[in-house]
């Protein structure tokens, strides 16, 4: 997601919405630029060693303009800085898009409800495991990219610990999540020893307690110190941000039910640690 919303309106974004206006921006100045000094788009991409399809859609604002490539474009279009004076810009686009808005909300929130049913909750990921999921986006991003998007989501996780006065968090897990390839030995650990906060509860949902609202996707209620509450939902090509008085409603409902058929904090605990032993 992009932009601010009112904490009384709804927003969706999906595959169409715009890219961040940091990202258009430069890439339309490097276009001119380029243009202005006569270089053409294959010149400045053998340059900078990317395809000329790449240059393509960072000046069309598709894809990120990476700060090496505004440098490189800037030093051949004679440009005199101008154009890599946007990089401190483009850096503050750490997360993608249609996430921001949630991001906002995440640092403002006072208490924390999630359930995944698919991956680790990005505020419980070990780095090697946010790594290996943003790495192996399709299409592929640049490695500046990923770097980017891996430290900003450990630095999300200062919410656990930094906060004042802390934050309460409570997750759920779906079994899967815990079962999936990507989920090694020290991502159950650091499992274990998130959940050992104490602001933070961790539970499993095993497959045998898995209702039918358990199976219909991840979702997260957060609230204010305004007592408001927000309900965020993400699938591979859509999400939703909404304050809508229903919809955190239902969600809030969802959540309550899952929560119900899970495990204890203490026998999740136990069940993320026979499966640590059974891979040792």
């Amino acid at each position: 997601m992009s932009g601010r919303n009112s904490s009384k309106s709804n927003t969706k974004s999906n595959s169409n919405s715009q890219p961040p206006v940091a990202w258009r921006y430069s890439g339309d100045q490097m276009k001119r630029w380029r243009i202005k000094a006569d270089i053409t788009r294959e010149q400045l991409a053998s340059a900078a060693n990317y395809s000329p399809e790449t240059i393509m859609s960072m000046e069309r604002g598709v894809r990120r303009p990476t700060p090496r490539v505004l440098d490189i474009a800037d030093e051949l279009c004679g440009a005199e800085g101008m154009l890599s004076a946007g990089k401190q810009f483009l850096d503050r686009e750490r997360f993608p898009a249609r996430a921001q808005d949630f991001m906002e909300r995440e640092r403002e929130a006072t208490n924390v409800w999630w359930y995944d049913v698919s991956l680790v909750p990005g505020l419980l990921q070990t780095e090697e495991y946010a790594r290996a999921l943003i790495d192996s986006r399709i299409p592929p991003l640049d490695e500046e990219t990923v770097q980017e998007r891996v430290a900003g989501r450990m630095e999300r996780q200062l919410i656990l610990t930094e906060r004042k006065p802390p934050v309460g968090l409570s997750f759920v897990l779906y079994e899967a999540v815990l079962r999936a390839p990507q989920v090694n030995a020290a991502q159950l650990r650091h499992l274990l020893e998130v959940g050992q906060l104490r602001n933070v509860v961790l539970q499993v949902l095993p497959f045998e307690r898995a209702i039918s609202d358990a199976l219909l996707g991840s979702m997260v209620l957060l609230e204010t110190r305004d007592h408001e509450r927000c309900a965020f939902s993400e699938g591979p090509f859509a999400s939703e941000l909404s304050a809508d008085p229903g919809v955190v409603s239902r969600v809030t409902e969802r959540l309550s039910m899952i929560r119900t058929q899970a495990l204890g904090p203490d026998e999740s605990a136990q069940f993320i640690e026979r499966m640590v032993d059974s891979r040792d």
